[in-house]
């Protein structure tokens, strides 16, 4: 699979300067975490699961979650759990590619009990979703997902969602960020990324953020993904992937305040996107996409299938962007030093500006890099066209 594979190569050769490279679950960890992108979660009562997990991908997601915990009620979980080995069992006699698929799963023994059940369409699965994870709660899980990679002989990872309010409460954060990094170092090689789970910050307070808002207006949240990507996030080797926390919102509701998005990028042709953007709240979608990109969280957790390919349109990588990043890793700058960006517009300054060229480059490598004159809005417009 690769991003944007669902367009024709006519259409993604005018976009991209450089197209995304392929992938696939047996691709290493660093690439994977970087091109989950958006994370599409479906509950796993679905009973057309298989079914739409192929739509899905046929319109460009990567990446889904098939969730037994929040998105369903207690009394279901037992059906649900049927309803996976039997959709899962039905993918794999079909054959075809599938996307990187991971079940969240409620507690420890699910694990080792699903992985067994699924017998041979195990090779499906690329992994689990660890709730509300904690080190006291979270080592059973990984325990749990050790003994079943061994059981079944197949590679799975683990997606923590930091979720808890020991993370949440100031009194409690030191030591829960310090027990969670101890925790993920000693299984490193089985965590894939680290999810924020902003919906149950929220929930701790009583707080839900308006369509108008991101996550990084509630002072509480915007906190919170702060000391997580201080902590679990660093850029010299010992941190993690940190995806972008889940937007709420898939239909108009009533505004307060003025669009976020500017008339300029969306001139001609392309105004009728943005008014369709507004109206479905995609604009506070695409400020707080900017915004976790800002922080240093890289893809989303995803709810509604319109939700990815905005995510996408923006994670790929611009034509400056990749041109500054080139002229920083250039083997002759390994010494240092200034030099004026190849666009005329700013410094790169080779030591400190390394370490995001080489996110660039990553990302660049999953998501493509766009042509000079190319923007996310043509990008944009595209995804939604071929996904329509």
């Amino acid at each position: 699979m690769r991003h944007f594979e669902h367009l024709a190569p006519s259409v993604r050769n005018g976009l991209f300067h450089q197209e995304p490279v392929a992938f696939d679950a047996g691709s290493p960890a660093r690439t994977l975490s970087v091109a989950l992108g958006a994370t599409l979660y479906s509950p796993a009562t679905r009973p057309t699961l298989a079914a739409d997990i192929a739509k899905q991908a046929g319109r460009g997601v990567v990446s889904m979650v098939l969730c037994l915990e929040d998105s369903i009620g207690d009394h279901d979980v037992v059906a649900a759990e049927e309803n996976l080995v039997r959709q899962f069992t039905a993918m794999d006699a079909a054959g075809g590619p599938v996307p990187l698929l991971f079940i969240r799963v409620r507690e420890p023994a699910q694990i080792t009990d699903l992985v067994r059940r699924l017998g041979p369409a195990v090779g499906l699965l690329s992994g689990f979703v660890l709730p509300k994870f904690t080190e006291e709660r979270g080592v059973p899980f990984l325990e749990a997902l050790t003994e079943a990679e061994a059981q079944c002989g197949h590679r799975l990872f683990a997606m923590p969602v930091l979720e808890s309010p020991e993370l949440l409460h100031l009194e409690t954060r030191r030591e829960a960020l310090a027990g969670i990094a101890r925790t993920v170092e000693k299984y490193r090689d089985r965590v894939l990324a680290l999810r924020l789970g902003v919906t149950d910050f929220c929930s701790a307070y009583g707080l839900r953020r308006a369509p108008d808002m991101t996550a990084y207006d509630v002072q509480l949240v915007a906190s919170v993904i702060a000391d997580v990507v201080n902590v679990l996030g660093r850029a010299d080797g010992t941190g993690f992937t940190v995806t972008g926390p889940v937007w709420e919102y898939f239909r108009q509701h009533e505004r307060m305040f003025k669009p976020q998005l500017r008339r300029t990028p969306f001139a001609g042709p392309a105004e009728e996107l943005r008014t369709a953007l507004i109206q479905h709240d995609m604009d506070g979608l695409l400020r707080e996409i900017q915004l976790d990109r800002a922080n240093g969280l890289q893809g989303k957790t995803c709810i509604h299938p319109s939700h990815v390919a905005p995510v996408h349109a923006l994670s790929v990588v611009s034509h400056e962007e990749f041109s500054d990043a080139q002229d920083i890793l250039r083997p002759e700058r390994d010494g240092g030093g200034v030099l004026r960006s190849a666009y005329t517009n700013k410094m790169n300054e080779v030591k400190p500006h390394r370490a995001w060229a080489e996110r660039i480059m990553l990302r660049a490598e999953v998501f493509g890099v766009a042509r000079e004159d190319v923007s996310f809005v043509e990008l944009l417009a595209a995804s939604v066209g071929a996904g329509a």
